[in-house]
């Protein structure tokens, strides 16, 4: 009997063992050790002129599609290649809106979501800024109103990539415009007026930048894609997209508006002489940009568009691009520090709270 019960005991001991625990207590094994989850640019092919409207828990994208405007709808950014797409506006088949729908920006403004974007009749001269308005909530319901053009003054000028200072509780509209498109000069200058309302221009339009310097005029002047960026402290800087879209360079610049100073006076904005944002292999003319926060609003990030291959032949403003995000942060004196773009597919940690 004594043997029986020795020889039991030895079986359930090596049975144990067996499992990998000790001669009475299961040990676990320890968790596979694991990074922040990541993610690869580009967020989507395909996509030039990307632009971010964040409101609550949700993300809103909107790029230029030519004939529409759409608008993808998101809780995380990185998935934005899933995020259902919604058509809210349809070019008609004829005038002054009816091609080259461009550049589409959302604003919520004063209880209201509003888009501006660029159109023409399919004459180059006759670009101008269209807005549409939704007073629902959710900006993806289809009930937009065509509140018409914007039209500056005192001269009805040629104008694109407009978008929005909120500034000392005033509205402002900034854009890209080119005075001599009637006469064939390609030269495009940043533009600013005051704004009585969302969808209605006040007072004179103002110039605040032409291009000056070698990397603003890389075949050709070009100042366009105006986006304003604040800082914590409330500081003002304006990112804006220098040389001709066709080429390599184009590439983002920046003005800081002068604290307190009148953003209608030219001299109130202050160029820097260098770019903040520019090429590298796999992102050559990287510009036209937003911004927008982490998830948990501990982080700034930047959207951008860039394309993959070098285009020596000016041929770089098509639907090659792509778009594609990354964090950035700010230098001791307030200004943003954008780095350089990130490589494609190399691995960048997806927004803080996502």
């Amino acid at each position: 009997m004594k043997g029986l019960l020795y020889i039991g005991l030895l079986v359930f001991l090596l049975a144990c063992e067996d499992r990998g625990a000790g001669p009475y207590l299961a040990v676990p094994k320890p968790p596979e050790a694991t990074g922040p989850a990541t993610f690869k640019n580009p967020l989507l092919n395909s996509a030039p002129d990307p632009w971010i409207a964040q409101r609550g828990d949700f993300y809103y994208f909107l790029q230029t599609h030519g004939n529409r405007i759409e608008i993808r709808k998101t809780a995380k950014v990185t998935e934005l290649a899933t995020a259902t797409s919604t058509e809210v506006f349809r070019a008609p088949g004829a005038g002054r809106n009816s091609r080259d729908v461009w550049a589409p920006e959302m604003f919520y403004l004063q209880g209201k979501w509003y888009i501006y974007y660029t159109a023409s009749d399919g004459q180059d001269v006759n670009h101008r800024m269209f807005v549409l308005e939704n007073a629902n909530d959710d900006p993806t319901t289809k009930n937009w109103v065509d509140r018409g053009q914007l039209t500056t003054k005192p001269e009805n000028l040629w104008a694109i990539d407009g978008s929005i200072l909120e500034y000392k509780n005033e509205l402002y509209f900034i854009f890209s415009g080119r005075p001599g498109a009637a006469s064939g000069n390609l030269t495009q200058n940043i533009y600013i007026s005051k704004m009585s309302n969302p969808y209605t221009l006040t007072g004179e339009t103002v110039m605040i930048s032409t291009p000056e310097h070698d990397w603003e005029k890389r075949g050709f002047g070009v100042n366009e894609g105006p986006e304003i960026l604040k800082n914590a402290a409330g500081d003002v800087f304006l990112i804006y997209s220098a040389s001709y879209c066709g080429t390599d360079d184009y590439a983002l610049g920046m003005l800081s508006l002068a604290k307190d100073a009148d953003p209608l006076v030219r001299a109130s904005w202050i160029k820097n002489d260098n770019t903040v944002f520019s090429k590298v292999p796999t992102a050559y003319g990287a510009g036209h940009n937003g911004f927008f926060k982490s998830k948990d609003g501990k982080e700034d990030w930047i959207i951008y568009h860039a394309n993959a291959e070098s285009h020596p032949n000016n041929s770089g403003c098509g639907n090659s691009r792509s778009t594609r995000i990354q964090k950035f942060t700010w230098n001791d004196d307030g200004t943003p520090n954008f780095g350089q773009p990130v490589a494609l597919g190399a691995p960048i940690d997806v927004p803080s709270g996502e």
